[in-house]
């Protein structure tokens, strides 16, 4: 397979400055993050910038081997479409889980999340097996974020 250079550069960046404009809007919270009381099992803070850029690459190349594979040109609009609109929803947590203290709504927010990766991750098995099994990453960590949003909200 040849690289295509352009769309694998785009579906990188994509992904990467979603997680980084998200992490910005959010940086004035995180001190008053750290002195939350946080479940049993939470990472330390330097964990969650490495495991997030992790993930967005890998959602990203994910991204760039859906969009190069061959045919089903349908099946690869919508779940590329899916895919946009899971990003959108995931840009959008921190702002209400830390910005807006909506911590409750913000778990919510995170099911919605968790489904629709689900989704995505079920579109790219069907157009290409390894850009689904990218996706299984991601899916377990938003499950694991959804136990430490739930668990904050019941202690705080």
């Amino acid at each position: 397979m040849r690289i295509k250079w352009k769309p694998l550069f785009i579906s990188l960046a994509v992904p990467l400055t979603v997680g980084g404009i998200s992490a910005f809007l959010t940086k004035d919270s995180m001190g008053e993050f750290t002195l939350l009381r946080r479940p049993p099992l939470s990472p330390p803070m330097w964990v969650f910038p490495v495991v997030w850029t992790i993930l967005f690459a890998a959602m990203g190349f994910a991204s760039y081997l859906v969009y190069t594979a061959e045919g089903r040109r349908g099946g690869k609009r919508s779940a590329l479409w899916m895919y946009g609109l899971q990003l959108l929803v995931n840009f959008t947590w921190p702002v209400f889980f830390f910005e807006l203290n909506w911590r409750l709504f913000a778990f919510f927010w995170l099911i919605l999340l968790w489904a629709m990766i689900l989704g995505v991750t079920v579109q790219f098995f069907r157009i290409r097996p390894g850009a689904g099994l990218l996706m299984l990453p991601y899916l377990a960590w938003v499950a694991f974020a959804g136990y430490l949003n739930f668990g904050i909200y019941l202690l705080n």
